[in-house]
């Protein structure tokens, strides 16, 4: 479909709408994000800016594809994509790349420094469309998409639980900062700081770095993904005791997958990699984070008996197949279904 054929623009509230059309077309009313089939609260969110919602029409009006940037406050720093979706009629036009390439046109234009974003592990054509924006995979999450979701495009023959693959996209360029990332992961930390178009430069932990005897960690339930976040505030010499034990409950109560944020521009985070590796949290990914300069480096623990082998993640580029080794090494020994894990990007 040619370019000039396409209409792509900015929704408006009274638009939200076409939001839920977008959305009901490609999952149905399977789609783990329940404000995405509320038209009220999507106006609110438009109104007020928390989301920005652009779309790809025909010259005559008909809806081909949508895709939405939302953020918490205004000041935010980076944001997210999401609700990313072609119409069965707009597929293989590439309207997804033209769509957000319009966002990001905004995003630039507001000194927004970048869109990190989840690119589901299914299939791989959204992925193309980020890489053809110039986006980079920063890491992968495993099991992240409930079985209960049933997008139009997977290729996956059963319900399971899906991966998604991050990205981040660069709008403008960020101040430098110091990285402090735990020695095991210092590797893969450089090679997608580096590629991701990041700011982050590794910087040694000073040994005067001292370090409280106790963790504060906050933990969010996102209820619908069946998964837990736990976002370390204050790393404590007790924090593997501590994310144990709340990994632990929680997968007594069944839940599936446990995610470790710390945040890599404080000091102390350079010092626990091989304690919380012990204590099975693997490397899931690096994502920019709106509420501080930095950025988080994100683990990741999959409930006993939630296995996900390289033959359930599709990826696009050399780049993710090496990222998808060193996460799936971190889970563990390989299964027989997987291949041997390459080293990780950027290791000698």
């Amino acid at each position: 479909m040619p370019a000039d054929e396409l209409v792509i623009r900015l929704l408006g509230p009274d638009e939200a709408d076409l939001v839920v059309r977008a959305i009901r077309s490609a999952y149905g009313d399977s789609y783990d994000v329940a404000w995405c089939y509320d038209p009220v609260e999507i106006a609110h969110r438009l109104a007020h800016g928390q989301m920005v919602s652009a779309a790809a029409f025909t010259p005559s009006g008909d809806l081909l594809g949508h895709a939405a940037l939302t953020r918490h406050d205004h000041d935010d720093q980076v944001v997210h994509a999401g609700q990313a979706v072609s119409l069965p009629e707009a597929r293989g036009h590439h309207v997804f790349t033209r769509v957000k390439a319009h966002l990001a046109d905004w995003a630039r234009a507001r000194g927004i420094l970048g869109i990190f974003s989840e690119a589901t592990a299914a299939h791989p054509y959204s992925q193309r469309a980020n890489l053809d924006l110039g986006a980079t995979e920063t890491g992968i999450l495993l099991a992240w998409i409930p079985a209960t979701v049933a997008n139009d495009a997977t290729t996956l023959t059963a319900p399971v639980r899906a991966s998604v693959v991050l990205y981040h996209l660069r709008t403008n360029p960020a101040p430098a900062h110091p990285v402090y990332a735990p020695a095991r992961h210092r590797d893969v930390t450089h090679a997608v700081l580096h590629r991701g178009g990041l700011r982050g430069r590794l910087a040694e932990t000073p040994a005067r770095t001292k370090v409280p005897p106790h963790s504060r960690v906050h933990a969010e339930a996102l209820t619908t993904h069946n998964t837990l976040i736990l976002h370390v505030e204050q790393i404590g010499t007790d924090l593997a005791t501590v994310l144990t034990e709340q990994r632990d409950a929680q997968f007594a109560r069944g839940v599936d997958v446990v995610f470790v944020d710390l945040r890599l521009d404080q000091p102390a985070t350079g010092l626990v990699g091989d304690e919380l590796a012990d204590a099975g949290f693997g490397f899931a990914g690096i994502f920019p984070s709106p509420q501080h300069r930095g950025e988080n480096l994100r683990l990741q623990a999959l409930r006993p008996g939630l296995v996900v082998t390289a033959a359930d993640v599709a990826v696009a580029s050399d780049h993710g197949r090496a990222l998808l080794d060193h996460v799936l090494a971190e889970q563990g020994p390989p299964s027989a279904a997987a291949p041997a894990p390459a080293p990780a990007p950027g290791a000698a």
